[in-house]
């Protein structure tokens, strides 16, 4: 048995309403799902009692998707600033067509960065 394709990365958010926008406006990913999900089998796979969860599925072009999901009746706080050295997911890497462009557009919407977008020692931007 082996992994046969990544579908989708999951990304909890505190505000539906402000964080789609980002994906969809700024990176271009298409919204393609947008309801609310409850009941036992998202109980069961989320081991969250009486689980009510928005869930906005967004998709880049060749298929993948990142699924941002506001749990709507059992919220947990929003976690303190993490930093890169932290244990959990740390980053989604996205390949984009002109990454210098979109640097400056995310910045000029008052989006904050720890640096400008750096190259990998193999050539490759990071």
């Amino acid at each position: 048995m082996s992994v046969l394709k990544i579908r989708h990365t999951g990304i909890v958010v505190s505000n539906m309403e402000t964080s789609p926008p980002f994906y969809r406006d700024l990176l271009g990913l298409e919204v393609w799902w947008d309801q609310v999900e409850e009941g036992p089998m998202v109980e069961a796979v989320t081991a969250v009692p009486g689980a009510r969860i928005r869930t906005v599925k967004l998709r880049a072009p060749d298929g993948l998707s990142i699924e941002l999901l506001q749990y709507l009746n059992s919220p947990g706080p929003v976690p303190p600033l993490n930093t890169s050295n932290n244990i959990g997911c740390n980053h989604v890497a996205l390949q984009v067509n002109d990454l210098d462009a979109l640097y400056r557009s995310a910045q000029a919407q008052g989006i904050r960065f720890h640096c400008a977008p750096a190259v990998a020692a193999g050539g490759r931007p990071r």
